[in-house]
């Protein structure tokens, strides 16, 4: 009986450390790079077949899912966010509009106001294990068509959840019973969440911190809280009217953890356990979207907007590093919201008129580049050999990763997909407006 206990224990344990080093806790992934280091990850699939569950969200929203242990996390909100008044631009532009771009859709209240909710399903079979709901306070920004106020996507450690909404609420939870561990109203403390369509940025998880980009018009900041007990650990404030719609990717160079954000400034670093600015690369751009990559002390980024430009910069130095930091730059041709993905010595990127592009990370030089089809707001990702590339239509091409194009599947799924896909216990979790998706027969 007590070889038997034993190699129970064992089991379980192993079981554990597989499902640790299997998750998915943040937008992009356990790095921030769209990465993935599973094998065997799913290649074709179709409505009616390789989809393992699909389950209905109680609202509508495009954050990416994350993963940790037994349960897959989702924001939603409940309730029809109030559009921005006047003409709102279109991300496919001199194209047939029958490409596949829409507004976001789903589930919408009847009457009332907004509620915001996360939501965790176990990664099995998508039976709902909790959900907690919170009442939106304080002025409702006005919003793009493509996107409300859960638009921020959660992040987990395992222990806490963290899900952040565009009002600048903040909820912290026990990962396993939903229990609330702590509130926030960023909005409320610091001023009104307001930045042109609508608040968009992620958190950021660094050891106990959870980094907030506030980059708004009424006041540009950068928090870091305390996971455990929402205490403030330090704030950065910025230059007034800075805005960004990016997420933070926290790097380590030279044995110093740094933050590096993507702003209407430029490409900026902090001090990950201090937010002391540490150098900055210069250059205006009205809406910074895509999220840097890292590999072996090179960022790799797109500024963002139309055909935006694209860039790779070595890590380190001080103070303004455009002229001693920048390895190359090229001026345009890279996606309006996606970032890019450095995968197998390339980097790719998709951009929101189907035309997708290899790219050498040492020069900048393009591999390939080629019109494959689609709308591409979902940032791609990469494991197994293989580029998952998820477009608004519901359709995913899967690329073989590599110097030349080949591709390997296209598979559809009746939904409408901008969140990013997430990759998790050799399944992928596709979000749409107002479902949730697992594929793969693991």
């Amino acid at each position: 009986m007590a070889r038997i206990a034993s190699c129970v224990l064992a089991l379980l344990l192993a079981s554990s450390t597989l499902a640790a080093d299997h998750d998915w806790p943040s937008w992009r992934g356990p790095a921030g790079n769209g990465v993935s280091a599973e094998t065997g990850l799913p290649q074709q699939w179709s409505e009616g077949n390789g989809v393992r569950w699909r389950v209905k969200l109680p609202g509508a929203g495009v954050s990416t899912p994350v993963i940790s242990g037994p349960h897959v996390f989702v924001t939603s909100q409940i309730g029809t966010s109030r559009r921005r008044p006047g003409n709102h631009p279109s991300l496919v532009q001199d194209a047939d509009p029958s490409a596949g771009e829409k507004n976001l859709g789903g589930a919408r209240a009847a009457s009332g106001g907004i509620t915001f909710a996360v939501t965790a399903y176990r990664w099995t079979d998508g039976g709902r294990a909790w959900q907690h709901e919170t009442t939106a306070e304080g002025p409702l920004a006005d919003v793009h068509d493509k996107h409300n106020l859960s638009t921020p996507s959660p992040v987990t450690d395992g222990k806490v959840v963290i899900g952040w909404f565009g009002t600048g609420q903040v909820v912290a939870l026990d990962a396993a019973s939903g229990k609330p561990l702590w509130t926030k109203h960023l909005g409320k403390e610091y001023g009104a969440f307001e930045i042109n369509w609508g608040h968009a940025s992620s958190p950021a998880l660094h050891g106990d911190i959870a980094i907030f980009p506030c980059y708004h018009e009424s006041g540009a900041y950068l928090l870091a809280l305390d996971t455990r007990t929402g205490a403030v650990r330090w704030k950065r404030e910025r230059q007034p009217g800075a805005h960004s719609y990016s997420t933070p990717l926290v790097v380590t160079h030279e044995n110093r953890p740094t933050v590096i954000l993507n702003s209407s400034l430029g490409v900026e670093a902090y001090d990950a356990g201090s937010g002391e600015p540490l150098w900055q690369v210069l250059e205006e751009n009205r809406f910074p979207i895509p999220m840097p990559v890292h590999h072996d002390g090179i960022l790799y980024l797109s500024r963002g907007y139309r055909s935006s430009p694209y860039l790779a910069v070595r890590l380190g130095g001080t103070g303004e590093v455009s002229k001693s930091h920048v390895v190359w730059k090229t001026p345009t041709g890279a996606p309006y919201v996606s970032s890019l993905l450095y995968y197998d010595g390339l980097l790719y990127m998709a951009t929101e008129m189907g035309i997708v592009t290899a790219i050498d990370p040492a020069t900048g030089q393009s591999v390939w580049r080629e019109r494959i089809g689609g709308v591409y707001t979902a940032s791609p990702i990469g494991g197994d050999g293989k580029v998952y590339l998820a477009s608004e239509t519901g359709e995913t091409v899967v690329l073989r990763a590599g110097p030349k194009l080949e591709v390997l599947a296209r598979n559809r799924l009746n939904t409408h997909i901008v969140a990013s896909p997430a990759v998790a216990r050799g399944r992928l979790f596709f979000r749409g407006d107002d479902e949730l998706i697992a594929v793969g027969d693991k």
